[in-house]
């Protein structure tokens, strides 16, 4: 049965990946060099490694169930849980290389929940449902995600969130602002009012511009969020972390090219 989605007709990329035709080749360029295409046991794969590679980046971008793509790609639900399975892990993205000027880089961190379906990863949070808090790091000028880290229980608060999963190293050294969630933590956090203090006008003009620099890491959730996936994560233990760094990944890719 032929699908409706193929990478030789690009028609549907787009709307249902969000990748043009040369940012598809780039990630099919970098999942064959992590190892997308070796040898395995068994049958071979009905769908080339291009279509497998959008029929990932369609799930990410739309959310659809499987039974649900397994039509427009023109293979089995059983085929698109095993291509899923199989090319997750690989667009991840992984904390790059310090660079030599990173004490003169600007970064930014905050905190992300992300609706889940596993009580194992998940806790019931503030928004009263469960949920998972995942620690973003962007660069201010870029706007291109730095590392994400692992996921928290949504209950989990943001400071403990940076200790524990993974972003604080690799943020040692260079200037990192962040709200007020992130006391004690050595990040760049705006001045607090207290009770019988008023902020010193030289503060009120630190916290604006704090505030300011730190409405690109919203932004750059936004975009993160046209990937539907965020919103409502189904998969289940390393399936969000996997998810996470895909779109980080993604989010990336589309800014870059």
């Amino acid at each position: 049965m032929a699908g409706v989605i193929t990478a030789p007709e690009p028609s549907w990329m787009a709307p249902f990946s969000g990748l043009s035709l040369r940012q598809l080749g780039k990630l099919v360029t970098v999942l064959r060099r992590r190892g997308a295409e070796a040898v395995r046991r068994g049958r071979p794969w009905s769908l080339p490694l291009k279509d497998r590679v959008l029929l990932v980046a369609a799930y990410w971008r739309t959310n659809l169930t499987m039974r649900q793509l397994a039509p427009l790609f023109g293979c089995s639900p059983a085929t698109v849980c095993r291509v899923i399975q199989r090319l997750r892990p690989l667009p991840a993205i992984e904390p790059a290389a310090r660079p030599a000027d990173a004490a003169e880089r600007l970064w930014i961190v905050d905190g992300i929940l992300i609706p889940v379906r596993d009580r194992k990863t998940g806790a019931s949070s503030r928004t009263c449902r469960f949920s998972a808090n995942v620690q973003v790091i962007m660069d201010a000028d870029t706007k291109l995600v730095i590392a994400a880290g692992r996921p928290a229980p949504g209950t989990t608060a943001d400071a403990r969130a940076w200790r524990d999963s993974g972003p604080a190293q690799h943020g040692e050294g260079v200037t990192v602002p962040a709200d007020g969630a992130y006391l004690n933590t050595g990040l760049v956090v705006p001045h607090r009012k207290r009770q019988g203090r008023v902020l010193l006008p030289g503060e009120e003009e630190d916290n604006a511009e704090h505030r300011e620099v730190r409405a690109r890491v919203e932004h750059a959730f936004a975009r993160m969020k046209h990937y539907k996936i965020p919103r409502d994560c189904r998969q289940r233990d390393t399936g969000l972390h996997h998810a996470v760094q895909a779109v980080a990944h993604l989010h990336n890719l589309v800014l870059a090219t």
